[in-house]
């Protein structure tokens, strides 16, 4: 009987040892029949009657979680007989990453014990879901629990901060514990945090005094300076990199193009591709998808184009870089039928997808393709995600549509520093000034750091509403107050305010004191408010300066031409006239265009005979005779 008892412990060793390694098998690979392997395993240990063995049924456990199959995981969790603390925590972190976030509070609440790990589950679950107040509020409880936070929780931390001040406290907070540079993987984190909040010099200082700086830290830097506008930076960043003998990986790789893209820099893009053939990077999607980004943007659709269908397997990240290079390169039919064709072939669109298609959408004022979009979001559950709430939020301040813009902004659980942006240009773009300053007001009050394009739609909302007091107190405080230089943008609404207001000479001023030599697209501001003001002498000044910048753009001798004629110096306009005819310089001929269901139709002013003649003019006739009918007055013009 010993000896028999004997063999079968042997055996049941055997047997766990050998359903053990299974699991680590399935778990390794990603494959189709990964699922069916989950339930032949648990079968087995059914059979053998391993079932009731925890160290077994957390195995299976996890490898169900590891499948995501919730339903499978919430019925076996309940079989488990004897549950331990790991069961427990593989259980809640399962919950957590399928975005159950009220059923893992309630499970949190009713374990017997907690432990580190199941404070990160429960933190990493609040930032997934956005819920970054209940996140912090964990993390401040597990301390007062008496449990250390690890580095992985500071890392999670820092992927919640949203403000400069936050993300001092969890720096701090680290510090405190113990944590200092010598954790990559944290310091890492950290570098990303202090770059997403905008203080890119922190990050930079950050980085410079890590022990160990591996490629993830490079990347990270790169991005970060990427991300900042500062492409020049993250270049010299790849170039130093490769001075310490690292190699790039797929993620530099399109870290770099992605930063070439942002200049329309091809050359050095295609130098970087050329590498990536090389070396076999060509096949990652990411990298791909990065490259039919910067021909996108550099112009050369055309090639991008080639390089999808050259592509063996489309993925999202694949059609979600050409569908948003249609929709920059205003081919919105080719957009969405790429949107169409993916979802036949099995490819389920992500936020990504869908701020692609939205935007393509509003670029033409495709009401209802736009509309129906957003139906498809609501059907599929993902009007909660904040990428594509955002995406919505701009599609209908683009259509004019504030109320459906507003009712989906107020609903956002998490309003973050994208969303708020869009918000704050969408309401100052559709005369809304003052609301969109109450947003920000909001957003100070949140601990919500502005950044340039925060301020770029404040100083909109002043220059649509007409608040120059306010326009130039933010203006003024940008750098002292907010860490923000002045850029190109910051200087054209603030001259756009002042020209429009007929300070002429404050405008000039401002212009002649910028920190980067004035563009002729600033300067084109201040000619039309001449122009509106119907003042000659400043408009002379003006004109000669955009003359010299952009000898052939035709808007300075327009200007100059149309307001000679109106104080009657023919000669003037004769001169200018003739001055255009030398420097062959070519009116810009503008266009209009109608969307009726899924076609786009485009005309110029003298193209319309193309599109119906007599018939077309005769329904513009019907349409300004009822609304002279409803007490509109067009304006009159010299041109008739």
């Amino acid at each position: 009987m010993i000896k028999s008892h004997h063999t079968f412990k042997v055996h049941s060793k055997h047997t766990l040892s050998t359903l053990s390694s299974l699991i680590d098998h399935c778990l390794s690979f990603n494959s189709l029949p990964l699922p069916f392997a989950a339930e032949s395993i648990h079968a087995q240990s059914l059979k053998l009657g391993l079932n009731r063995n925890t160290f077994i049924a957390n195995r299976l456990l996890s490898l169900y979680s590891h499948l995501t199959l919730t339903n499978y995981t919430l019925q076996f969790f309940q079989e488990i007989p004897t549950k331990n603390i790991f069961t427990y925590n593989i259980f809640l972190s399962s919950l957590s990453k399928s975005g159950r976030i009220e059923d893992a509070r309630h499970l949190f609440l009713e374990m017997p014990e907690r432990d580190s790990v199941t404070w990160n589950s429960m933190i990493s679950g609040y930032a997934s879901a956005g819920l970054v107040d209940e996140a912090f509020g964990s993390l401040y409880q597990m301390r007062e629990s008496g449990i250390r936070p690890t580095g992985f929780t500071f890392s999670i931390a820092a992927c919640c901060v949203v403000s400069v001040r936050q993300a001092k406290q969890v720096h701090a907070n680290a510090v405190r514990n113990g944590f200092d540079l010598s954790n990559t993987v944290l310091a890492n984190s950290f570098v990303n945090m202090y770059g997403t909040v905008g203080l890119v010099e922190y990050a930079s200082s950050m980085f410079r005094v890590m022990e160990n700086r591996d490629t993830v830290s490079w990347n990270t830097m790169m991005s970060v300076f990427g991300d900042s506008g500062q492409g020049d930076r993250a270049l010299e960043c790849l170039i130093e990199m490769r001075g310490y003998g690292l190699s790039m990986d797929a993620v530099t790789a399109s870290t770099a193009i992605s930063v070439c893209s942002d200049h329309e820099d091809a050359g050095k893009g295609e130098q970087l591709l050329a590498y990536c053939f090389k070396v076999g990077y060509l096949s990652n999607s990411i990298v791909s998808s990065a490259v039919i980004d910067m021909y996108s943007k550099c112009g050369r659709l055309d090639d991008s184009v080639r390089l999808f269908q050259e592509m063996e397997i489309w993925d999202s990240a694949l059609c979600n870089s050409l569908a948003s290079g249609y929709a920059r390169n205003w081919r919105v039919s080719e957009a969405l039928r790429l949107f169409v064709a993916s979802i036949r072939i099995g490819i389920r669109p992500t936020e990504f997808t869908f701020a692609s298609i939205l935007s393509s959408s509003s670029c033409l004022g495709l009401t209802e393709q736009g509309c129906q979009i957003h139906c498809w979001i609501v059907k599929l559950g993902l009007e909660v995600d904040r990428i594509i709430a955002s995406a919505l939020v701009d599609m209908y301040t683009k259509l004019g549509a504030i109320e459906s813009a507003m009712k989906i902004f107020s609903t956002m659980a998490r309003k973050d520093l994208i969303s708020c942006n869009t918000m704050i240009l969408g309401l100052a773009q559709n005369g809304q000034p003052m609301l969109a300053l109450r947003i920000f007001e909001q957003m100070l009050v949140n601990a919500l750091q502005p950044d340039r394009i925060t301020l770029l739609g404040v100083l909109s909302a002043c220059v649509y509403g007409g608040m120059i007091s306010e326009g130039k107190s933010i203006f003024l405080s940008m750098e002292e107050k907010y860490g923000i230089e002045h850029g190109f943008e910051h200087y054209a609404c603030i001259v756009d305010m002042m020209g429009q207001a007929g300070r002429l000479q404050e405008a000039m001023n401002i212009i002649e004191s910028m920190s980067h030599k004035p563009t002729a697209s600033v300067w084109n501001l201040l000619l039309e408010a001449c122009w509106i003001h119907e003042d000659l002498k400043f408009a002379e000044i003006v004109a000669e300066k955009v003359m010299e910048l952009e000898p052939n753009f035709s808007l300075p001798y327009t200007v100059l031409s149309q307001i000679y004629s109106m104080r009657g110096k023919w000669e003037s306009v004769a001169r200018v006239r003739k001055m255009m005819s030398e420097r062959r310089v070519k009116k810009v001929t503008a266009c209009s265009w109608i969307g009726l269901k899924n076609c786009i139709f485009v005309f110029e002013s003298d193209s319309i005979l193309h599109y119906g003649g007599e018939s077309t003019y005769s329904v513009m006739r019907l349409l300004v005779w009822e609304m002279k009918e409803k007490g509109y007055v067009p304006e009159q013009h010299e041109d008739g």
